[in-house]
């Protein structure tokens, strides 16, 4: 029920990774990473469809080495998320997870050596309609920048990034997208906030090794949220010392508190006080994990007392109001029904869940009617 993001974004470049368009305005896209052993398929692929379940829209896996590729192609046989597969410096990897049906090749194309080894990649990545990602490191510069600007810097991110890029252009290949990464947010957010003015392909937005579930979540927010902010960036990755489904969430909870991408439930929750008709924390924390499986996007306002409580719950789909004897349910905007706190998370999850079927429905309608 809230307006629109006031957030003018960057026009770039639209590719496709697998079928999932990035840039060009298409819908910001999040991703993760598998940490499982490439050469473990059925560990993988149960990552894999972990991460789908969860909303991602994109999974990158790491090859390190040809029976890694080989891993990979039965791997991407077994899912229908797009696969980006992760490489570094051996080109025939590239080839060979090319031929095995990859969605986008993370390499590059100034780390693999000669022209002709390049020339191939592109080749490849052409013949197949496979996107390639640039992905510049703060913590794997190239040596000769290292030593001519002493410390990594938005500088020197931008100059690795648009030398990898000078590749591409010479080959004319510019399905391409570019990320310019590193664990400083001030560094990142610099760098990015320059490249977006010299090319016109997507960007892949990441604070690199950002730290653990709360800390890395927090700096990924303040250095992701700053860019998204500006309109820059067309994909995603929260990276967090976590089990990487905690990326998804976050980068959707990202999203959804900028109002670029609405998926599942948004929910607004007060941190309760000695006001609450009810256990705000508790039932915050049942309705999370009850209802993490729905994708269809919803606005759910808990609040635990009459102060804020309708205020909120007017601008919601479905808004809980605390009081006394009972609590009081606003559906979109208006007053429905009234729940005990016997049984107010069950009460709570049925009325969300026949909404969620409601909206489902009214989109099948508007589908079928054309």
């Amino acid at each position: 029920m809230h307006a629109p993001s006031p957030i003018i974004r960057r026009k770039s470049r639209q590719i496709h990774v697998g079928k999932v368009p990035v840039g060009g305005g298409a819908p910001i896209s999040v991703q993760s990473m598998t940490n499982t052993n490439t050469l473990d398929v059925a560990a993988t692929v149960a990552q894999i469809r972990q991460l789908e379940t969860a909303g991602a829209d994109i999974v990158r896996v790491s090859v390190p080495d040809m029976d890694a590729a080989e891993a990979f192609g039965k791997i991407k046989r077994e899912v229908d998320v797009p696969l980006v597969a992760d490489i570094h410096f051996d080109y025939k990897i590239a080839l060979r997870v090319a031929e095995l049906g990859v969605d986008c090749l993370r390499i590059n194309p100034g780390n693999i050596g000669r022209e002709d080894r390049v020339r191939a990649v592109v080749s490849a990545a052409r013949d197949n309609g496979i996107p390639i990602r640039i992905g510049v490191n703060a913590g794997s510069l190239e040596k000769d920048l290292q030593k001519k600007y002493g410390e990594p810097t938005p500088d020197a991110l931008v100059e690795s990034a648009m030398r990898h890029i000078d590749h591409l252009d010479r080959l004319d290949f510019q399905a391409y997208k570019v990320s310019v990464k590193a664990s400083d947010v001030f560094m990142a957010v610099a760098a990015y906030r320059k490249l977006a003015g010299l090319i016109e392909q997507p960007l892949h937005l990441g604070i690199t090794e950002a730290g653990g579930l709360r800390s890395g979540t927090v700096k990924s927010s303040i250095g992701l949220g700053l860019l998204l902010m500006d309109g820059i960036g067309d994909t995603i990755r929260v990276s967090l010392a976590a089990d990487p489904v905690e990326e998804i969430k976050v980068g959707f909870d990202m999203l959804k508190s900028l109002r670029l991408r609405a998926k599942g439930i948004n929910f607004i929750a007060c941190p309760s006080c000695s006001r609450q008709n009810f256990d705000v924390i508790g039932t915050m924390n049942a309705l999370e994990e009850r209802l993490e499986d729905i994708m269809t996007p919803l606005d759910v306002s808990v609040i635990g007392c009459v102060v804020n409580g309708p205020g909120e719950a007017k601008e919601s789909d479905i808004g809980l109001t605390g009081g006394s004897p009972a609590n009081l349910v606003y559906i979109d905007g208006k007053p429905a029904t009234k729940l005990r706190n016997e049984h107010l998370v069950d009460d709570l999850e049925r009325l969300i869940r026949d909404k969620v079927r409601e909206k489902e429905q009214a989109e099948q309608d508007m589908i079928a009617r054309g």
